[in-house]
């Protein structure tokens, strides 16, 4: 599991936007690019090539269930 000291000095390597925690992912808050980065043996992929980019609708839906305004 990511710490909260962890995550709150890692950000999207593409727009340097904060990123929340969810499930096994981190997602960048950034609404133009929202991506999705892994989480594999607790280490987070922060590789802009190995990252996915969400719908918005997947996008909004996982913001706005971390209090995120959209």
């Amino acid at each position: 599991m990511i710490s909260q000291e962890l995550l709150d000095i890692l950000c999207c390597p593409e727009t340097k936007a904060d990123l929340v925690l969810d499930g096994n992912t981190l997602v960048s808050v950034d609404k133009n690019t929202r991506r999705r980065y892994r989480i594999e043996d607790d280490i987070p992929i922060m590789l802009i090539e190995e990252s996915e980019q969400l719908s918005v609708e997947e996008w909004t839906s996982i913001m706005k269930k971390h209090g995120k305004s959209v």
